[in-house]
């Protein structure tokens, strides 16, 4: 088989290392000029934003610089060892540079935890003694994250002194602003240090002219070595219940945030493939990646336990705490572990909306849209320190709940949830439901508020069939389906929980909210439903992606289910990579747009359950390649957040990159484990020791093996594999603890029968399936 070159990288002018609230972007050399966009960012802070390494003031060439991981990172960097005494001019064979064959070697490992340790090696690979100047160039600008590619708003001051017992640089930066935000006034401060820290060193260091300085004598073959170690501080947030910084031992905080990473590396899920199989080492690469990704996004500051967090929504530009991305990439990950959903929802929980507050587009019982930590936010020249201008996050919250109940059977948990739950519907219904009408429409009511609150909130992301844009109020389609879905899996959850009345009236809201929608939204020449309800409750009759939310939440009438699928599948929507956000016919079409016309990983995470959901095997089959397929084309085996809607052809075989596009990406990482969840037909259901299977693996797949599956206190390893007639079978390999696996069409199908769940459940009891 011949093998492609294409290796997509998004970003190429930047190298990223990062972790938790913590990232590193340097330039292509590993180091970080004034006037870039670049730094070591914490807290959405610029706490670097110069950093350059010089021997005798004169640059080293980069011959190797990569991650190790996501938040290790090792570079080599060699020159012509200064004082070197060579001969003749002869190149030889190999057009032989000086630095390669009198070679003085930089060594620079940097590690990111609660902070930044680099480790710097300096080696004379020469067979003369060498004596240099070593400088590091520092500087701390306290820059907002989107103050690095915008005008500067904050005005602060910034003190810079040097320790030279504790060889220690300090940058102290103090700032206040006044702010009056619709009837919202008041003044806010923040207090930010960043300290570079020479915790070991050969030769001592000197700072001058914001230089630290070190003079270096090797002989033959010799190495210097030294640790400086980044420390940023930020002041305490009470709002986020975390206290100030402290860093006085940033290897034992390193080792903390190694050991959790550890755990649940440890007891997270794993996947194997034989190697055969067409796409299987891409489908093994791309889990394996995937779950570190998800690792690497960790908060650790908002840990409610070692076995508890929550996740960033993507990096670069999302290294904050996002409702609806945490919630989705927890759900859509349950199939590593719950732990990502038991710390979630605590998380966005205690950002619940308490008060009436237009600026934040806050109301009691709604649930955050992002939290931000970041000087603008902090200091309000936004409203984003606490923003809640999302229809999804409410909707999604009660999904989340329901999920993690599924995979635990946690009473506790569950109980824990309720109540924020049950604000959150009462906040949709009270609020997300603006004119009485029984669906739910967003506007915002802030000056500096989205537009756009529903699954698309671009600014000109929703657009008529004509192409103009459409101006909010708006009842979006996958918004209606989100409520549908969450009052339909929460009535179970409650019922069970004891709460019977108002499982009644959720499951009722659900069926009557189910007929309304489709009498409103449906569009019958099309064969799909309207985006969403104007103004005046007119259908908007633009063509998308969003339907496909539709199928997948169950709002869709098996009769209609196909024709949905079918619309999806049109070359217009599909174009050879994934569905696209909206059709080519659209006069709005954008191949780069972020939401008219580009692919997401993440939707297609939804999408596969739908087909599933609908027993659409084959465009399920179809889906869930194209997108390991593309995974194979981009750097790491790892899908970015978003990339372009270019029509797959033999002379275009790869998709370009919508230009600022996260990767990773939580959610587009977790959209990987439901393809598998969907091709396997797995659905937990803890509270009763049960896990439902029903395999449809394609010719591409023909055997996945998932180890260390746990639901409830239980532990399983499935063999799942493609017999030669085209079905699908399974062993169980291994159970440890109370579990049932059963095979039997998902309690999400619509299209089941009852004899095909009977004779599946009786072929449940055979040796050998």
């Amino acid at each position: 088989m011949r093998r492609s070159l294409v290796r997509l990288r998004p970003r190429t002018d930047t190298l990223y290392t990062s972790r938790g609230f913590l990232s590193l972007a340097t330039d292509r050399d590993g180091f970080i000029d004034d006037g870039s966009e670049h730094g070591f960012f914490a807290h959405e802070t610029r706490m670097l934003s110069r950093y350059r390494y010089r021997v005798d003031g004169e640059a080293l060439t980069p011959v190797a610089l990569s991650n190790v991981d996501q938040h290790t990172w090792l570079g080599h960097y060699i020159r012509e060892a200064p004082g070197n005494e060579r001969g003749g001019g002869d190149h030889g064979s190999g057009m032989m540079d000086p630095e390669s064959e009198y070679t003085l070697e930089l060594q620079l490992h940097r590690r990111l935890g609660a902070s930044v340790v680099e480790r710097a090696t300096i080696t004379n690979y020469t067979q003369q003694p060498t004596a240099f100047r070593l400088t590091v160039e520092v500087d701390a600008d306290f820059a907002d994250l989107q103050e690095t590619s915008g005008e500067r708003k904050q005005e602060g001051t910034c003190e810079r002194t040097w320790d030279a017992a504790a060889r220690a640089l300090t940058f102290d930066y103090r700032a206040e602003h006044a702010y009056d935000h619709q009837g919202v006034a008041g003044t806010a401060s923040i207090h930010r240090r960043f300290v570079v820290r020479v915790s070991e060193a050969d030769t001592p260091p000197v700072f001058a002219d914001g230089c630290l300085t070190f003079d270096v004598t090797l002989a033959p073959g010799a190495a210097w070595h030294a640790r400086l170690d980044w420390l940023p501080y930020v002041e305490a947030m009470p709002e986020w219940d975390l206290a100030a910084d402290d860093l006085t031992d940033p290897d034992a905080a390193l080792a903390e945030r190694d050991r959790r990473d550890g755990l649940f590396f440890a007891e997270a899920t794993t996947f194997e493939t034989a190697e055969s199989a067409t796409l299987a080492p891409v489908v093994t690469a791309a889990l394996d990646r995937a779950r570190s990704d998800l690792a690497a996004l960790r908060l650790y500051d908002l840990d409610r336990g070692e076995r508890a967090w929550t996740l960033a929504a993507g990096l670069p530009i999302y290294l904050a705490l996002f409702g609806r991305d945490a919630l989705t990439a927890a759900w859509q990950g349950g199939l590593l572990g719950p732990e990502m959903l038991t710390g979630t929802l605590p998380a966005l929980a205690h950002f619940q909306g308490t008060e009436d507050v237009p600026w934040r587009d806050e109301r009691p019982g709604r649930m955050p849209h992002e939290a931000h930590t970041g000087p603008l936010a902090r200091l309000r020249f936004n409203p984003f320190g606490r923003y809640y201008g999302s229809m999804t996050t409410s909707a999604f919250y009660p999904v989340a709940a329901a999920e993690l109940w599924h995979w635990t059977g946690d009473r506790d948990l569950a109980f824990r949830d309720l109540g924020p739950t049950l604000d959150a519907f009462a906040w949709l219904d009270a609020h997300g439901d603006r004119d009485g009408d029984g669906f739910y429409e967003y506007l915002t009511r802030s000056e500096q508020g989205t537009k756009h609150q529903g699954w698309k909130d671009s600014p000109d992301a929703i657009v008529g069939a004509d192409g103009r844009l459409i101006e909010p109020p708006i009842a979006t389609c996958e918004e209606q389906a989100f409520v549908y879905q969450a009052k339909f899996a929460y009535a179970e959850t409650l019922w069970q929980l004891g709460k019977r009345d108002d499982a009644e009236r959720l499951f009722g809201e659900a069926r009557d909210l189910k007929e309304r929608f489709n009498d409103a939204f449906w569009l019958e020449d099309e064969g799909t439903y309207a985006i969403g309800l104007d103004a005046d409750k007119r259908p908007i009759r633009a063509i998308t992606s969003n339907p496909g939310h539709c199928l997948a939440t169950g709002i869709v009438p098996a009769e209609r289910a196909e024709r949905v699928a079918e619309r999806l599948f049109q070359p217009d929507l599909w174009s050879g990579w994934g569905i696209r956000t909206l059709s080519t016919e659209n006069p709005a079409y954008n191949p780069y747009s972020y939401h008219r016309g580009s692919v997401w990983p993440v939707e297609h995470g939804t999408f596969a359950l739908a087909l599933m959901r609908y027993g659409l095997w084959d465009r399920l089959h179809q889906l869930c390649r194209a997108q390991f397929e593309a995974a194979a084309l981009f750097d790491h085996v790892r899908l970015p957040e978003v990339f372009s809607g270019h029509a797959r052809t033999d002379a275009q075989p790869f998709p370009a990159f919508y230009p600022q596009a996260n990767s990773p990406q939580a959610w587009s990482a977790s959209a990987v484990f439901t393809f598998v969840q969907a091709l396997l037909g797995i659905y937990p259901y803890a509270p009763l020791h049960l896990l439902v299977v029903d395999p449809h693996l394609p010719e591409w797949l023909p055997e996945l093996t998932v180890r260390g599956l746990r639901v409830g206190p239980a532990t399983a390893t499935i063999r799942f594999f493609r017999k030669d007639d085209g079905s699908s079978s399974y062993h169980v390999e291994h159970v440890e603890g109370p579990l049932h696996v059963v095979r039997q069409p998902s309690p999400w199908s619509l299209t089941a029968t009852t004899g095909e769940r009977i004779a599946d459940a009786l072929a449940s009891l055979l040796p050998g399936k």
